[in-house]
């Protein structure tokens, strides 16, 4: 199953990718999202490039009752982001490869990340990429599920992102 998101985002490129590849920013989101966080890893290049791992949990009961048979009381999601190195002149388009794994699920997405300069000094991201499940038979239901609670998530994570960059002044 496909999946695109735009997110629009009160800050540059240069500081979205700055915050979203901040230990401090991932701990700040888990505590408001309600999930464990297991680990987290980033490493930043000289070249404003950047990854980042995360393993986090959460409860099940944020998804759909019919799918929860298939996953237990609780989901382990692993999420990878790699940024490409920052542009030359600066606060131009950003881009990074993403994949998301939902173990137990077993559901994986992979996919891009592009986030383009507004003309107000704002941000979009966009996250486009696969998701897919190899539940038998109800594959598609899962993928659905997973999509679902990927975007909502992805949404929250805005939520959150705007907040961390206001109070920081970086809007």
């Amino acid at each position: 199953m496909d999946l695109s998101i735009d997110l629009h985002l009160p800050a540059t490129t240069d500081a979205v990718v700055a915050a979203v590849t901040d230990e401090d920013f991932i701990r700040f989101t888990a505590e408001r999202t309600g999930s464990r966080l297991v680990q987290v890893d980033v490493t930043a290049g000289a070249d404003g490039s950047a990854t980042s791992a995360v393993r986090r949990t959460i409860a099940s009961d944020q998804i759909p009752p019919h799918v929860r048979s298939f996953v237990g009381t609780e989901l382990e999601i692993r999420q990878a982001e790699a940024w490409a190195a920052a542009p030359e002149a600066g606060q131009g388009e950003r881009h990074a490869t993403v994949a998301v794994e939902i173990t137990g699920a077993p559901v994986m997405m992979t996919g891009t990340v592009r986030l383009t300069p507004a003309d107000d000094g704002a941000s979009v991201m966009t996250y486009a990429g696969e998701v897919r499940s190899s539940v038998p038979l109800f594959g598609a239901a899962v993928e659905k599920a997973a999509a679902d609670a990927i975007e909502r998530a992805l949404q929250e994570q805005a939520v959150h992102l705007a907040t961390w960059l206001g109070r920081d002044g970086a809007v």
